[in-house]
């Protein structure tokens, strides 16, 4: 009868173990779905889903300014650190919207990391999301921004570079008019102004061939080249300036590579090397061009005998009216573009252009080019081809 009865109550607590272990794990799991439930809140129906394709960094916070949901695009451009968003005009506009639920939209130009180095410019829409959160949509205009700048700087400047020859060009026919008896004088009058008047149309020309490459799609409007037909013929156009300073053109070398682009924009571009370097080369010197095909590239190098850049100035040279020696280069007659010119249009075929120099030593400029793989055929400039659009007279130019 004991026996029965131990085995009884045995049973019994063994069944309230059980049911009291099974009770202990619902409670917990419970507690598990309550607390993920508190961790990811809840935004409102369909939201995540349209913020999964909007294609715009985007940041959702809630009432107290923590950070519900960002995506990577804001934390690539430090708008958020952990929960957290960075900049102090970000949780101002939220707090407005916030406050009064009336969408607003700024352009904003804020540090990218945490030690202030670099900036992105973005603009921002802020809008309520439900009753609770508020949504920050910021879209990355850093680069369209800076594309602005560039155009409006490069007005100004195209302004203030044509008022020179444009004033002395007025001054000097006033001065001729007052001068009418002298015949020294006059003579000494024209001369300048026939020096301006180039001046002012090598920067018109200069101008001209910036927007054009501006409106060229090498890749579309390409054809196969002979790079030695270009080279030669933009040779040619420097010999008159060159025979002027009793400076001999030696060209060496020869690529039987061929190159996919627009003949008339590289002529341009080796114009404006050799030109380059027949202005700063003292009279009765040598300017060397060479050419050859090595490594999958088709590589052209301009040496002169000039003064030489240094080193610190190197990396500016290629900018758009930027003069190492701003004197110099009104003597020489550059318009501070040609080497821009040089830039863009090797940029254009997919090349690039350097510069080795040393002060008292010269400067060696050399391009580089992808050499054309054979496929389909497009037309080949043949030696000597005219290379129509680009015939015009030679001029004034440079960029040192």
């Amino acid at each position: 009868m004991n026996d029965a009865l131990i085995v009884v109550v045995s049973g019994l607590v063994g069944l309230a173990l059980g049911v009291g272990g099974l009770l202990a794990y619902w409670s917990s799991q419970r507690r598990r779905t309550m607390l993920a439930d508190v961790g990811e809140p809840s935004l409102p129906e369909g939201s995540a889903e349209i913020l999964s394709v909007v294609g715009r960094a985007y940041v959702v916070v809630d009432d107290v300014d923590g950070v519900v949901r960002a995506n990577p695009a804001a934390y690539a451009f430090g708008l958020v650190r952990g929960h957290t968003i960075v900049h102090k005009e970000l949780l101002a506009i939220a707090r407005r919207v916030r406050a009064d639920g009336v969408i607003e939209e700024r352009q904003f130009e804020l540090p990218r990391g945490p030690l202030g180095q670099g900036a992105i410019v973005v603009n921002v829409r802020v809008a309520p999301l439900g009753d609770e959160y508020i949504l920050l949509l910021a879209d990355d205009r850093t680069e369209i921004t800076r594309t602005e700048a560039m155009r409006n700087d490069f007005v100004v400047n195209v302004s203030h570079e044509l008022k020179t020859p444009v004033g002395a060009i007025s001054l000097l026919a006033e001065a001729i008019d007052g001068a009418a008896g002298d015949e020294v004088a006059i003579r000494r009058f024209a001369s300048r102004l026939h020096k301006e008047a180039g001046r002012l149309s090598a920067l018109v020309q200069d101008i001209i061939e910036l927007s054009r490459l501006q409106g060229t799609d090498v890749v579309l409007q390409g054809r196969v080249v002979d790079v030695n037909a270009v080279l030669g013929e933009a040779v040619d156009r420097n010999k008159l300036p060159a025979e002027s300073k009793r400076i001999t053109i030696s060209v060496g070398g020869r690529s039987d590579a061929r190159v996919f682009g627009d003949p008339d924009l590289l002529m341009i571009a080796f114009r404006n090397l050799i030109d380059n370097a027949i202005r700063y080369s003292p009279e009765g010197t040598t300017v060397g061009v060479g050419i050859r095909s090595r490594d999958g590239l088709v590589q052209i190098s301009v040496t002169d005998q000039g003064p030489g850049i240094p080193q610190d100035e190197q990396d500016r040279i290629f900018e758009r009216f930027y003069r190492v020696d701003a004197a110099r280069s009104r003597q020489t007659g550059g318009t501070g573009l040609g080497l821009s010119i040089v830039k863009h249009v090797m940029s254009n075929h997919g090349g690039e252009v350097r510069v080795w120099s040393q002060p008292g030593q010269g400067s060696t400029f050399t391009v580089r080019l992808p050499m054309y793989e054979e496929g389909a055929e497009p037309e080949i400039l043949p030696a000597g081809a005219d290379t129509e659009g680009a015939r015009s007279a030679p001029r004034e130019g440079g960029s040192r």
